[in-house]
């Protein structure tokens, strides 16, 4: 189902859903009717974001949890902050190694963070994971109480089930898990790489387009939800994973969590092609800030400030005269975290490979390297291809 932000309905079997309300007495199919808040219920209705889900089992059905103690990828680092290294250095990684083939490494152990900010358990900042996994989710489902995931596929497609329904996402494209929905991750072409990030507070939502107008950037019809699907499985060992504040937690259940027969709302799991991107640029002379390549913004409480805002650098046109056409030497207030999902970055010729990735800290001054200023301080200025089979982050 097309377009962001909607009130989706979707049912597996008919008449699944109920007519009319929420919460009838008794549900068709002998289902349990249950309500998946994303915000506080007295937010205001055009921000509100909640879902009705019909399943065979309600979710509240398992064992207590317990704490994972075992090392694992993500780290309670951005709840603790003597757990955080602070230093105003650039950073640049080589492509990160793939998962360790003699092990079987599932997306939820091949989690590890990077970078981030703020601290989850107050539901302030960001933090920023690679994943790198050889092995399916068998019997084993995540979900994160401290935000949401953006994921980033840079090698292998993701095979995901989810509590609305199953998502193929391949590499150039986006899948935003919302906080709190479950969901597993298969992986049909091998093992797998990339990127995520994680908002610990609000939701991703398409930028203001302000002076550009009605269209342009990402386009809401572009995102896609998936439909109802369901598995009826029990008398099962199923595992559920889960992060709170920064650390690993898991609960027994003897049914699948993806038993959702029907399911209607806007707290919805979406995809996004970042191939169908509509790039804005300048026709004149110089640059048009880089907010003009942002795909989704996590708003803060101080307008016109993101915590997070998810920008793309895909192939395009570059035709302004008298100007230095890469990325300019800047220092800025925001901290600017960069992948490469394919190809190369413009502004940076050598050393910044495909499953990479750089760190830019708040005012740390950055910009192009030597032989990217070298040729475009000195190359013929004509209407040119920029990024051509590349696709930044």
């Amino acid at each position: 189902m097309s377009g962001f932000g909607n009130h989706f309905s979707s049912e597996a079997l008919p008449d699944a859903l109920p007519k009319n309300q929420n919460s009838p007495q008794k549900c068709s199919y002998g289902l349990y009717a249950e309500q998946l808040s994303g915000t506080a219920f007295t937010v205001d209705r055009k921000n509100n974001k909640r879902s009705w889900l019909y399943r065979i089992l309600p979710s509240v059905s398992h064992k207590p949890f317990t704490k994972i103690t075992e090392k694992t990828g993500l780290v309670s680092q951005f709840s603790d902050t003597n757990n955080v290294s602070y230093i105003p250095n650039q950073f640049r990684w080589s492509p990160f190694e793939k998962a360790d083939s003699s092990q079987n490494i599932n997306f939820i152990d091949g989690l590890h963070t990077l970078a981030g900010a703020g601290d989850s358990s107050i539901r302030n900042g960001l933090a920023i994971h690679i994943y790198n996994a050889n092995h399916d989710m068998v019997d084993t489902a995540f979900y994160n109480s401290d935000g949401d995931f953006l994921i980033v596929p840079q090698e292998g497609r993701l095979d995901i089930t989810t509590e609305f329904g199953r998502i193929m996402v391949s590499p150039c494209e986006i899948v935003v898990i919302p906080h709190g929905i479950k969901f597993a991750v298969n992986l049909p072409d091998g093992p797998s790489r990339g990127y995520v990030l994680e908002v610990f507070v609000g939701h991703f939502e398409l930028p203001e387009l302000g002076a550009i107008g009605a269209n342009g950037l990402a386009n809401p019809r572009d995102f896609l939800t998936p439909t109802a699907f369901y598995e009826e499985k029990t008398n099962c060992d199923y595992t559920i994973v889960n992060k709170y504040v920064g650390q690993l937690f898991s609960v027994k259940q003897n049914h699948s969590p993806f038993d959702v027969v029907a399911w209607h709302g806007n707290y919805v799991p979406y995809k996004y092609d970042l191939n169908n991107f509509n790039v804005i640029g300048s026709i004149s002379y110089d640059h048009i800030d880089p907010s003009i390549f942002t795909v989704l913004t996590c708003k803060s409480a101080f307008p016109g400030t993101a915590i997070a805002d998810f920008v793309v650098f895909p192939p395009r046109w570059a035709v302004q005269e008298h100007t230095f056409r890469p990325p300019y030497f800047h220092r800025n207030c925001m901290s600017e975290f960069m992948g490469l999902i394919k190809g190369k970055y413009d502004a940076k010729a050598e050393g910044f490979l495909p499953g990479g990735a750089s760190l830019h800290n708040h005012m740390t001054p950055h910009g192009p390297d030597t032989p990217t200023f070298e040729k475009a301080s000195n190359e013929e200025l004509k209407p040119a291809r920029v990024a051509e089979n590349s696709m930044g982050i």
